[in-house]
């Protein structure tokens, strides 16, 4: 088999290999632990949090024959062949794509079977929110009163498209976005595994481009490898991301507090050359200056901009900030986008 790629390689497969999501985890080892499993879950949240992957574990933990404990062995014939996929009890939908009522009136007919190996038939509907309203009628007196041997998860990034009668019947657990310690945390555990040569701040460049999404990192490690030959570096991620360097950043940042406009003029050019996205740098501007206001007003410390906080005054940055939110609407709906940026740092 060709190359797999490394959010596919390192999908966790136990509840120890989660990164983040620990009120979750705990939650539902302990479901497990106590034999209290329900009928139907409602998985909610960003893209790239772990909903599906935390899906897949507790189906095949409630399956172990080892259980009640916290989490799935591993090791038993149900587990390894859950993992295998040679036992098919754990049936994964794509709501996007089987979102009509026939779709799931074929899905409540099949789960009156009994399991074919597995104490129980878990059905996981990935992008829950994608089925019609007729489907989901559909699906209401099954979701409300299965039959003892199934389980639903229902796994959504759109809560609020869900039926308020779809929740109701459901245990809901809301994922947040992941931590950047943790991204970067499971990030070294992969490049060490993989021993790939990586700078450090390259890692973190990593981390806080995926906003959050630790799939998203894993997608730009595999494209830094890709793009570089041996090591990489912060400003291969910065390429490859799209995103402006920290350097870059402050020394923008200081050009515009020293109202030096042609330099400004100048680092933007520079940015467009490369090919940074102009939206994306006025994120990164934006995030930039937060970190500023943090640093300046908590006990926030970041080294690379703890100089330039000092040069700036709490009462400008709300007014970089205000500006900077207000271009992030205004360029929405214009193809001079670039015009707008431009004014808006001579503005500042």
């Amino acid at each position: 088999m060709g190359y797999k790629a490394l959010y596919r390689q390192y999908r966790p497969k136990n509840f120890s290999e989660v990164a983040g999501q620990k009120v979750i985890v705990q939650t539902l080892s302990n479901t497990l632990l106590r034999n209290q499993v329900g009928h139907a879950y409602l998985f909610s949240g960003p893209r790239g949090t772990g909903k599906t992957s935390i899906a897949k574990i507790f189906g095949k933990a409630v399956n172990c024959l080892n259980m009640p404990a916290a989490d799935a062995c591993g090791v038993c014939d149900v587990c390894v062949g859950i993992e295998s996929e040679q036992i098919a009890d754990i049936i994964e939908i794509d709501a996007a794509s089987h979102n009509s009522v026939d779709d799931i009136r074929d899905l409540v007919s099949k789960a009156k079977f009994s399991p074919s190996v597995c104490k129980y038939k878990v059905y996981i509907l990935d992008e829950a929110h994608m089925l019609s309203a007729s489907a989901a009628n559909a699906l209401l007196k099954t979701l409300e009163e299965p039959p003892s041997h199934v389980i639903f998860i229902l796994a959504t990034t759109e809560i609020h498209k869900i039926l308020p009668t779809i929740a109701s019947r459901c245990q809901r657990f809301d994922f947040r976005n992941i931590e950047v310690k943790d991204i970067v945390g499971k990030l070294n555990e992969i490049v060490k595994a993989e021993k790939i040569s990586i700078d450090d701040d390259a890692i973190l460049a990593i981390a806080e481009n995926a906003e959050g999404a630790l799939r998203d990192a894993l997608g730009l490690l595999d494209q830094a490898i890709s793009f570089t030959e041996d090591h990489i570096t912060a400003d291969d991620v910065h390429k490859v991301a799209g995103s402006v360097s920290h350097v870059v950043l402050g020394e923008m940042i200081r050009a515009i507090n020293e109202k030096d406009t042609n330099k400004v003029m100048n680092i933007l050019e520079e940015l467009l050359d490369e090919g940074k996205e102009i939206t994306k740098n006025v994120v990164d501007l934006i995030m930039a200056l937060r970190d500023i206001l943090l640093i300046k007003n908590t006990e926030y410390k970041l080294e690379r901009y703890q100089d330039i906080s000092n040069l700036i005054q709490t009462p400008k940055i709300y007014f970089f900030l205000d500006l900077l939110n207000n271009l992030q609407q205004d360029i929405k709906y214009t193809n001079q986008k670039r015009a707008y940026v431009e004014l808006a740092l001579i503005k500042m």
